[in-house]
């Protein structure tokens, strides 16, 4: 994926697998749609040891607003979802950080939150908080196109030294444990 220029997500994943594919990926992954394991102990969320490797990878963590990922409870509030950038922002830093909702595929979302016309109300709260107006334009996008842009570098120079497909890693095979989702 790396040599295609594919971003590897790895939301939905086994915190073993997040910690596997951040061992061996030479460009930015991205968490397309997860939150803090610290705030819901969600095994879909990222732990603090996988939001510390962030920085040395380049990638972006983006925050989903299912209830069950934030609160680990039916209910949830935008403010509780801005703590869940709050805790990214300070485990992994403002470049690692954005809007990752999953609106379409979630059966309920957090009061204040309930679709993308809600976005401004986040960003609004988390300025509140203290980030800067280049923060939320960190969060709104431009923490995803840097990753992207050095996915596509990445992979640029990964072309001209590796031929399709002769390129596999080896890595220990473990199961992810069975979970459900309570919806």
């Amino acid at each position: 994926m790396n040599r295609m220029g594919m971003f590897v997500d790895i939301s939905h994943v086994s915190a073993k697998t997040m910690h596997d594919v951040l061992d061996v990926s030479t460009a930015p992954v991205i968490f397309s749609h997860s939150s803090a394991y610290a705030l819901c102990n969600s095994s879909r969320n990222v732990p603090d040891d996988v939001l510390e490797k962030m920085p040395k990878n380049g990638g972006v963590v983006m925050v989903n607003f299912y209830n069950w990922f934030v609160t680990c409870k039916p209910n949830a509030t935008l403010n509780d979802v801005a703590d869940h950038f709050d805790h990214i922002k300070k485990v992994a830093g403002i470049d690692y950080v954005g809007l990752g909702g999953d609106y379409d595929g979630v059966p309920s979302v957090p009061t204040g939150l309930e679709d993308v016309s809600k976005y401004p109300d986040l960003l609004e709260e988390l300025l509140r908080r203290g980030y800067s107006d280049e923060d939320i334009r960190k969060i709104a996008g431009l923490n995803l196109l840097r990753a992207m842009k050095k996915m596509e570098q990445v992979a640029k120079e990964t072309q001209s030294r590796v031929k399709p497909y002769d390129n596999f890693i080896a890595v220990n095979k473990t199961c992810r444990p069975l979970f459900s989702f309570p919806y």
